[in-house]
């Protein structure tokens, strides 16, 4: 559905996105997630027409958005991050302009801004005035407003920023539901957010993709070096350090005192494998008395800030 090669761009001298390159089918949700200053709003700018590339090129269904612009824009919805609304007007007087400037039929008009007040779950303030609605009720208004003709293609930049947790889960719903027929771009920098809405997450530092899966391909790819975590009584920091220290399959140890008489001890695996059935061995065979042994588990904040700690 969506093609994105080489993409590229800069301001003067400084590369906001360098050469940055994916495919997206269709009916897929994926999240574009990085820091701060990391590119994404850049990114969709560019997949939107709204910023020209330096560099690299775009292709939705096939058609080159340098070339078929307009064709391409009527396939799309777009809400940036600060929805675009007309705040001295009435809720369903703005989506009534709107449905008039998307070129919506006049005898389906009525009908489609009801279905998206169902969707969007703004029924309730059709006929209140957009400056008297909370942040999440005016996501809600952007949100209709960019589905108002029914587009192919939904991009959402940073859709639930500012929001409090209740208003996070009611757009985190509205945007399941559509994705069950849409294709849906977001950015975000809440990993949270990309973990119950994406079916797939872009991870981008410094303007390039640092890593590209599902959540669980990532947690797979980056979970082959998970620390264990040790709680130890009756035992000697250093002879911990030398014990440990004499497996093969153990890099760096990290050991240091819990409370008085208690130890906590960090492994770090040399190589791929799972190491705790060697641990369990060792700590078997001395006095010490194991009261915590876990494996971190790699979530995607984890792999998130091993893939972003430079930025």
């Amino acid at each position: 559905m969506i093609h994105v090669e080489n993409l590229t761009k800069y301001y003067h001298d400084f590369c906001a996105v360098d050469q940055i390159s994916f495919d997206i089918p269709k009916g897929e949700i994926v999240g574009l997630l990085g820091p701060n200053g990391a590119g994404k709003t850049t990114t969709l700018r560019m997949l939107t027409g709204f910023l020209q590339p330096t560099d690299g090129s775009v292709k939705v269904k096939d058609l080159e958005l340098e070339k078929r612009l307009i064709d391409i824009k009527k396939m799309l919805g777009y809400l940036p991050e600060s929805a675009p609304l007309y705040h001295d007007m009435l809720v369903y007087d703005y989506l009534n302009y709107i449905a008039d400037i998307r070129s919506v039929a006049k005898a389906g008009k009525l009908s489609r801004i009801r279905e998206l007040g169902d969707l969007c779950a703004i029924n309730e303030v059709m006929h209140k005035p957009i400056a008297e609605l909370s942040k999440g009720y005016k996501q809600r208004v952007g949100l209709a407003h960019a589905m108002m003709d029914d587009p192919e293609i939904l991009v959402l930049d940073e859709p639930t920023s500012g929001l409090d947790p209740n208003q996070i889960a009611e757009i985190r719903k509205i945007i399941r539901r559509i994705g069950k027929e849409k294709t849906i771009i977001l950015s975000t920098h809440i990993l949270s957010e990309a973990e119950a809405t994406c079916d797939r997450v872009v991870i981008i530092n410094q303007g390039r993709i640092v890593a590209d899966g599902s959540t669980e391909s990532l947690q797979a790819s980056f979970g082959q070096q998970r620390l264990v975590h040790l709680t130890l009584e009756n035992a000697d920091s250093d002879a911990v350090r030398k014990s440990f220290g004499e497996l093969d399959t153990i890099g760096a140890i990290d050991v240091s005192t819990d409370t008085p008489g208690r130890l906590r001890v960090k492994l770090n695996p040399a190589g791929g494998e799972d190491i705790r059935p060697q641990i369990y061995r060792l700590v078997k065979s001395t006095d010490w008395v194991l009261l915590d042994f876990h494996q971190e588990s790699q979530t995607l904040e984890t792999i998130f800030r091993q893939l972003t700690k430079e930025a």
